[in-house]
């Protein structure tokens, strides 16, 4: 078999679970007006159509604003923005539905794409669209009349779930309707968060142009927290997407993911893979954090068996672990273990042993293990213990910079001495906390 053929049989085991986990759920995806035009736009669309084809419910949001400009340039009308929002006057509302109703047309198209040799070849994906979307005026703030631009008022959830129940993909426009039967040009970001919201998504995806996660060194930020997005909107309240990823996150949409839409299959990536492309928004961290049990032996033999062949860290049999799992502390992503560490008290002396602390190769330098140590820390306090210890041969430097320092073997527990494996030679460090 040849190595490429081996690739993608690992990766489509690895991406098995995920399929399982998506399939029946309901994912709101967004992308502005500038994918539409882009190259690989109509992979995207197929993309989708594939996501549709595993068992998700897709809701499609797209915007508009680089279309309609270009219809208001032809009609020699400067467009007109204020705080970030369109002004639409007649002439601008024209543009909108224009706008608006060729993209629909354009997307459904590629979704009906179904030549042989495509990747649409025998999809028959559906496409729903309506009136799904009940605005009201935005009126006149701070002496600016909006004229037709608007805000969502209401999501009629219940016709969007219908088309969803029968394998629909349900594509949204940002225009919305009045009661009285008027239009309003709508923020697409805006329309997304308030479908998500209103079907209390499972998903809601923000394809962005360019990466909206990046932190002040230039790092993409895997996952954030709502905390960290509010104190990254602090300093820059004009970022969008996080506003809107903030907003869905806040009344109830699991998961926010921001995807830098030209990464060539970002969606794909994303998505079933463990650490996906983009940065992930929720309401708790991502990794959670939590007391070891028996169904967690396997996670820590596989993370820990590569350090122990190593000699970073002492060998433990599946025995020894089923003995002292409850010693232990594990972080788990997506049901895989990542991190792990344990804690040996010896109450008697006011000492505690921070022991197997590791983390998986690809999650190393994320302070992950920093995590963990405090974790272990606030167990050992709990327990009325005042000191800390760890026998170390290969790390001793990441323990001094936590505060740890060296000692010497006569200061262990007798316990503790009696163990000492002088073929190891490692080094001792306490701390006090």
């Amino acid at each position: 078999m040849e190595s490429t053929d081996l690739q993608f049989v690992d990766w489509f085991r690895s991406a098995s679970p995920y399929i399982h986990t998506h399939r029946g759920s309901t994912v709101v995806v967004y992308f502005g007006g500038e994918a539409i035009g882009a190259e690989g736009f109509p992979s995207l669309i197929h993309d989708l159509a594939l996501l549709s084809s595993l068992g998700m419910r897709l809701v499609v949001i797209h915007g508009a604003r680089p279309q309609i400009d270009e219809r208001l340039e032809i009609r020699r009308v400067t467009p007109r923005y204020e705080k970030g929002l369109r002004i639409t006057d007649e002439a601008a509302l024209g543009c909108v539905k224009e706008a608006a109703g060729a993209i629909r047309v354009e997307i459904e198209a590629l979704f009906s794409t179904g030549i042989v040799n495509s990747p649409m070849a025998g999809a028959h994906i559906r496409i729903a669209s309506g009136n799904f979307v009940t605005a009201r005026p935005l009126g006149v703030r701070e002496g600016i009349d909006f004229c037709h631009t608007g805000e969502v008022r209401r999501i009629d959830k219940g016709a969007i779930k219908q088309h969803l129940d029968h394998g629909e993909i349900v594509l949204i426009s940002p225009v919305g309707y009045s009661p009285t039967g008027e239009v309003f040009n709508l923020s697409a970001l805006d329309v997304a968060s308030s479908v998500a919201v209103a079907l209390t998504a499972d998903k809601l995806v923000l394809l962005t142009e360019g990466n909206k996660g990046i932190n002040e060194e230039g790092r993409l930020l895997r996952q954030m927290t709502q905390l960290e997005v509010e104190n990254r909107l602090q300093d820059d309240d004009a970022i969008s997407e996080l506003l809107c990823a903030l907003t869905a996150s806040r009344h109830g949409v699991k998961r926010v993911h921001l995807i830098d839409r030209n990464i060539s299959g970002g969606l794909l990536l994303e998505l079933f893979t463990r650490d996906g492309v983009g940065t992930l928004i929720s309401a708790v961290p991502f990794d959670e954090l939590h007391k070891a049990t028996v169904d967690d032996i396997g996670g820590i033999l596989e993370l820990i068996t590569p350090l122990e062949e190593a000699g970073v860290l002492v060998r433990r049999s599946r025995e020894k672990l089923e003995i002292e799992i409850d010693h232990f502390m594990v972080m788990e992503r997506d049901h895989t273990i990542i991190a792990c560490g344990a804690l040996y008290p010896y109450p008697e002396d006011d000492l505690a042993e921070i022991a197997c602390l590791a983390v998986h190769p690809d999650y190393l330098n994320a302070g992950r293990a920093a995590l963990l140590l405090e974790e272990l820390e606030k167990e050992a306090k709990h327990l009325g213990i005042h000191r800390l210890f760890v026998l170390t041969t290969q790390t001793a430097h990441w323990f001094l910079e936590h505060g740890f320092t060296e000692g010497t073997i006569k200061d262990l527990p007798m316990e503790k001495k009696l163990l000492y494996n002088m073929q190891r030679n490692s080094k001792v460090f306490f701390k006090s906390i």
